[in-house]
């Protein structure tokens, strides 16, 4: 009898590690934005607090790019705290003592849901590039099979920062008769050219890599661990202000009293990114990566919408609270506020708030003060209002 064959997989969950999950059969395909169809496919996800016996109390927090399900518990692989456990919680502004939080993996991710680096069914092997491209509106109405599934039809709120906000933005747009209010913070309702020039750059290092072996790594026992990590590191650079480097790195050296005169790291802030990259590897999927930076790079609402935003909320009763960062480059304050005037245009119920700070467009995941007084607000305000 001949032995299944074994294929590397680097940094996807065990089973055990991804939480909660739901397969959804032959019977309920995912159709994608791509002309394909998913079947079948897993949904990892996370929950934290208790659903009310309305059912009136859940709140979707969405995640960005490089996160996942564990907003608010350890990481199965690195055991890190969540990656917004300033923000959930019990007492926090996202109160899990008084709401049901749900956070699921996307498709196309790397933590237990369906994506690259899963098993085709139909071949035994891992998809790799056969994996079909998704979008930002694949991954919201993957999250809506879920909560059909869940048994929850409606949701007090969805959250989230960067690509999370862009799936918080889309909920609004797809569904908005099943969402009361969206939190989308320091995103934008399209991706920049300059931004899908980094997200270029960040896939080129990865395929360039000869450890990619055409996305086939899993297959030879490889990973692009190399191109993997230049990607993330240029990823960092723009998640952060030139004025949070300056003041945390400087031009100060690297356990060296001199310059070497050499291509090792002589900076604090290059072994910061070398550190960034190398522990970037060992949590996150090289093809999983190729494929949300490109959903990233596809979202655009208005284009949706007959080149009008507008257009996307045009029948929305959801109430919105945008809010930015003053050294955000990735996404601008400007590209906040259009959104703002699209729902303006529409006269939907928005508030805007941009918040004075110099830690760029990670503050959404730092402390923040002034955040989180204005999201614990909004969102008791958004409960108080909720008739039952």
């Amino acid at each position: 009898m001949t032995e299944a064959p074994k294929f590397l997989r680097p940094v996807t969950a065990h089973a055990a590690d991804i939480g909660k999950a739901v397969t959804f059969g032959p019977d309920k395909p995912l159709k994608l934005d791509c002309g394909r169809t998913l079947s079948p496919f897993t949904i990892a996800y996370m929950t934290y607090g208790a659903l009310n016996e309305a059912k009136s109390n859940a709140v979707l927090v969405c995640h960005a790019l490089t996160g996942d399900q564990f907003v608010a518990s350890d990481h199965p692989i690195t055991g890190k705290p969540g990656w917004w456990s300033t923000m959930v919680g019990p007492g926090k502004p996202i109160d899990t003592d008084r709401f049901f939080v749900i956070c699921a993996n996307v498709i196309g991710g790397c933590m237990g849901s369906t994506g690259p680096a899963e098993i085709d069914p139909g071949t035994g092997k891992p998809f790799g590039l056969s994996f079909p491209l998704v979008t930002i509106r694949d991954m919201v109405r993957s999250q809506a099979m879920l909560l059909d599934a869940l048994g929850i039809d409606h949701l007090l709120a969805v959250i989230g920062g960067s690509m999370g906000g862009m799936q918080a933005l889309q909920w609004a747009a797809s569904y908005p008769e099943r969402v009361r209010a969206v939190i989308p913070i320091a995103c934008a309702a399209y991706h920049s050219a300059q931004n899908i020039a980094f997200h270029e750059v960040g896939r080129q290092a990865i395929m360039a890599d000869p450890d990619w072996r055409g996305g086939e790594y899993q297959l030879s026992g490889t990973t692009p661990a190399k191109g993997l990590a230049v990607a993330r590191m240029a990823a960092h650079i723009t998640y952060l202000s030139e004025t949070a480097l300056q003041r945390k790195f400087g031009r100060n050296l690297q356990n060296r009293d001199a310059l070497s005169f050499q291509f090792a790291p002589d900076f604090q802030i290059e072994s910061y990114l070398h550190h960034q990259g190398a522990s970037f590897v060992d949590r996150f999927d090289a093809n999983s990566y190729l494929y949300i930076t490109r959903a990233m790079d596809y979202f655009d609402l208005a284009e949706e919408n007959g080149g009008q935003l507008a257009n996307a909320f045009k029948v929305s009763n959801t109430r919105f609270c945008i809010i930015s960062f003053t050294s955000d480059w990735l996404f601008p304050t400007a590209d906040n506020k259009e959104v703002a005037h699209a729902l303006n245009a529409v006269a939907a119920n928005v508030s805007f708030v941009e918040i004075k700070t110099d830690k760029g467009h990670d503050a959404f995941l730092l402390e923040e003060p002034e955040m989180f007084a204005i999201v614990r607000g909004f969102l008791n305000a958004v409960a108080a209002a909720q008739v039952i």
